[in-house]
């Protein structure tokens, strides 16, 4: 159909703005948008509707439609709803670029145009899903009205009769019809979508699993500004999600696979605006990790932390506590097929902050948004997490000598587990490892290392080098995914002469700190009970005399040591711990 057609059809409510000598135009598509930027989504013909969200001041318009006249577009349509009038710097561009424009009243929706030009240019593919694609392009834009990728995966359902989950690299769900697919059966088929890319073989892939066979799509840009073939599969196999169809794919005709590579671009939409919508918290974690770094001013990294706390912990109404998470991919070969360069090619950074986002995602959380309180930024081949956790109560008050009644102590074992919200190292990769290690193959590494929780600014340098430390101990051991977490560096077995000095204050602190605190709120003196129990190795009567306490004080007081260290002084390699910690310290 031609544009003068639609101009003539008083029910879009069209009115011509500019290209009257343009109106023979033929269309052959429609398309949605707001982006700055589309033209990856045209292939030329289409007309384009948008509710200007993009435009921010008249610079922006001239921009815009010549991307629009260079992806070949036959017209665009623009609605009076957000700003009433049409801008004229709009009109001017469109006059300038020789591209037809009409506004589009506002008691219209985008939707009847859609459907109307759907209508007319479908033609013998009415009943295909494609068409159906077609007229639900809308959903898969950054447009107010957007849907996700459940609107083309029930569409899946409903016309083909095909069941199909989107994945992420690790196999957790971002979008599905239907009932959600098992985290087990999802890390499984993740794991032959890895396995089989890094063979460089084109998709789809086939798998079978758990008794059934599935297809699994890789999500790539094709279009205009896709990356070029070329570029070695490895910066991307840890970040790509995959579509994961339950059917056999190997003997459909080209119609078919045509189609569903087709719905794995409209996807790729969905994917660049989760992308997109991690620019800010990229932003806050990359100027608080400089900060921290350059060795600034606790005051200004603590400026930093109130603004970005908002942001990753909405309407949380204490201050929270924070960890540091670091990761880091190596590549020691050349590559597989597929590659094309060695390991020196490829930027880590962004492969690393690419997979530390997927990684501190619940698994148990479904959903494209479902990670967006976490912040990662990246330095030279290092990604690096800062992740708020809600604070934990604090102990309640007590007086210096004990308990003020004759309650027994709390259970020091339990107490301080039933409220801990921190990242524990093994715990993150418990559901990633086998899907990771298939897309690492034999020449690829990830190493994690995870800080304690600090709750100030202050502490926010000392729990970037635990990190570091911690990733380096799992970077000694054997395996493709390792990690390592702050509590493995509280030990005299790292305590070697060659060890450098900021690991030795890692350890001391990790294990003092805590009575150090202690002390500067209550005066209990625990430091001083410490060294007293160790140096009368571990008599309580001894002990007792010397600081002139009753013994049922004393007992009070290793006892909170205990409890505030998560250590036993009733076991030789703790007594050694805490020991090495008060000489070095």
């Amino acid at each position: 159909m031609r544009l003068r057609a639609l101009l003539e059809t008083d029910a879009l409510g069209l009115r011509l703005l500019g290209g009257e000598d343009e109106l023979d135009r033929t269309v052959r598509g429609v398309m949605t948008t707001d982006l700055r930027d589309p033209s990856r989504y045209l292939s030329g013909g289409e007309l384009v509707l948008t509710g200007l969200a993009w435009r921010r001041d008249a610079s922006d318009s001239e921009p815009f439609v010549r991307i629009l006249a260079g992806a070949g577009v036959a017209g665009l349509a623009a609605g009076e709803a957000e700003l009433g009038d049409i801008p004229a710097d709009l009109v001017e561009a469109c006059v300038q670029h020789r591209l037809p424009l009409f506004a589009v009243n506002e008691t219209v929706a985008f939707a009847t145009i859609t459907e109307h030009v759907v209508r007319q240019v479908s033609g013998e593919r009415a009943g295909d899903l494609a068409a159906v694609v077609d007229r639900h392009r809308r959903l898969m834009t950054s447009g107010p009205a957007g849907g996700g990728p459940e609107v083309v995966l029930d569409l899946l359902t409903s016309d083909l009769d095909l069941r199909a989950w989107v994945l992420s690299p690790t196999g957790r769900q971002i979008a599905g019809a239907g009932a959600p697919l098992p985290a087990p059966l999802g890390a499984a088929l993740a794991g032959h979508h890895l396995a089989a890319t890094r063979t460089g073989r084109r998709g789809p892939y086939r798998a079978a699993v758990a008794g059934s066979t599935y297809s699994l799509f890789p999500i790539r840009n094709a279009g205009r500004g896709a990356v070029p073939a070329a570029r070695d599969v490895r910066e991307s196999v840890l970040s790509d999600w995959l579509l994961a169809v339950e059917a056999d794919a190997s003997d459909w005709p080209a119609a078919r696979l045509d189609l569903l590579q087709g719905v794995t671009q409209l996807i790729a939409v969905e994917r660049d605006r989760r992308d997109a919508a991690r620019t800010v918290r990229r932003r806050l974690a990359q100027e608080v990790l400089e900060l921290v770094q350059a060795g600034a001013a606790p005051a200004e990294i603590a400026a930093r932390l109130r603004v970005a706390a908002p942001v990753l912990l909405p309407g949380l109404g204490v201050a929270p506590q924070w960890q540091v998470v670091v990761a880091r991919v190596d590549w020691t070969a050349a590559g597989t097929a597929g590659g094309a360069g060695v390991p020196g090619d490829i930027a880590g950074g962004p492969v690393a902050q690419a997979l530390l986002e997927e990684i501190l995602v619940d698994p148990a959380v479904s959903g494209p948004d479902s990670a967006d309180r976490i912040a990662v930024a990246h330095t030279g081949e290092e990604a690096i997490a800062l992740v708020p956790l809600p604070a934990v109560p604090a102990p309640l008050p007590e007086t210096v000598d004990g308990p003020t009644d004759n309650a027994a102590a709390p259970d020091t074992a339990e107490a301080p587990a039933a409220q801990d919200p921190a990242l524990h190292a093994d715990a993150l990769l418990a559901s990633v490892r086998e899907p990771l290690s298939a897309g690492l193959a034999d020449d690829g590494r990830l190493t994690l290392g995870v800080s304690a929780a600090v709750h100030s600014a202050e502490g926010l340098r000392g729990a970037l080098e635990e990190a570091r430390h911690a990733r380096r101990v799992a970077a000694a051991r054997p395996g493709r995914v390792c990690a390592a977490g702050h509590h493995e560096l509280a030990s005299h077995v790292l305590l070697l002469p060659f060890v450098p000095d900021d690991v030795r204050r890692a350890f001391t602190a990790r294990l003092l700190d805590p009575l150090r605190d202690y002390d500067r709120r209550h005066r209990a003196e625990l430091i001083e009970t410490l060294e007293a129990f160790l140096d009368c190795d571990g008599s309580w009567t001894r002990c007792a005399a010397r600081l002139h306490l009753h013994v049922n004080t004393l007992r009070y007081r290793v006892g909170r040591i205990e409890q505030l260290t998560v250590r036993d002084l009733s076991r030789l390699e703790d007594k050694l711990d805490f020991f090495l910690a008060l000489r070095m310290s």
